[in-house]
Formats: C-alpha cells, structure tokens, sequence
C-alpha cells in the first residue's frame, strides 16, 4: 500500500461519528456522585500495629532505665565518687607549686570547703547520683579556675 492509497482511505472516512445514544447525562451523573471509597484492609491492621509501638514506647520511656538494687547503687555512686576524689588530687598535684595569684585565694578556698561538704553529704547519703555530679562539677570548676591561673 502506498501512500495516496492511504490517504483515499483516510478520506473516505466519516468526519464526525455520533455515539447511538446521548453520553453526557451518564457522565454528569458520575461526577456529581461520590468517589468510592477504596477498603485497605492492611490498613487498619498497620495503625494497630503503630500504636502498640507507641504505647509501648512510651511505657519505656516513662519508666526510664532499669535502676540497680538500693545496695548495688550506692556502692557503684561511692566507687565513682573515690575514683573521681583520685583523679581529682592527681590533676592537682600536677599544679603544685605553680604560684596562684592571691585574689583567687577566696574563690579555690570556696571550692575546696563545697567539695568536702558533698564528700560529707554522701557519705551521709552513699545512693545520691545528684550529689556525685555536684562534687563532678565542683572539682571540674576548681580544676578549671586553677588551670587559668597557673597557665594565664
């Protein structure tokens, strides 16, 4: 077949073709009416399974970390507490003998007598986590006050 032939055929076609029936009456009534809802079954099952999560997520956050034994905890608060007085004296003597301006002499003296009132307190009170960063934060300060000084 060449190509005028394809031509006569094409013209030989109708220009417009009407439908047997009048389409629009069914099309209008399909875009005034309301869209199916599709069922995801899947669904309903997935959102169960996220609040579980959530549930038991927060369950777990509410608790917070398992907490040791009364005993063990003040013992573990104790052994962090001397090894951190340890650790403590030997960054000072690292700083011995190095000459400290006088006008500090208040604010070091003020640290050293918190220090040994925490030290004190958890003696009285071995379990206190809150009272072991107390005495972290005192002897961070000292040490810090004291490098600044020595090195500044």
């Amino acid at each position: 077949m060449d190509e005028n032939e394809l031509r006569w055929q094409l013209r030989q076609l109708p220009r417009e073709l009407d439908p047997p029936r009048d389409l629009w009456p069914g099309i209008a009534a399909r875009l005034q009416a309301p869209a199916p809802r599709r069922r995801r079954p899947w669904l309903g099952v997935l959102a169960m399974a996220a609040s579980l999560c959530l549930a038991v997520g927060v369950a777990f956050y509410l608790r917070g970390p398992a907490a040791p034994a009364p005993g063990l905890e003040a013992e573990l608060v104790q052994r962090e507490a001397e090894a951190l007085t340890r650790e403590y004296q030997a960054a000072l003597r690292e700083f011995e003998g190095a000459p400290l301006p006088e006008p500090l002499a208040p604010a070091l003296a003020t640290l050293d007598d918190s220090a040994a009132e925490i030290r004190e307190a958890l003696s009285e009170q071995p379990g206190s986590a809150r009272l072991l960063d107390q005495l972290k934060r005192t002897y961070t300060r000292r040490l810090a006050l004291t490098q600044r000084a020595v090195v500044g």
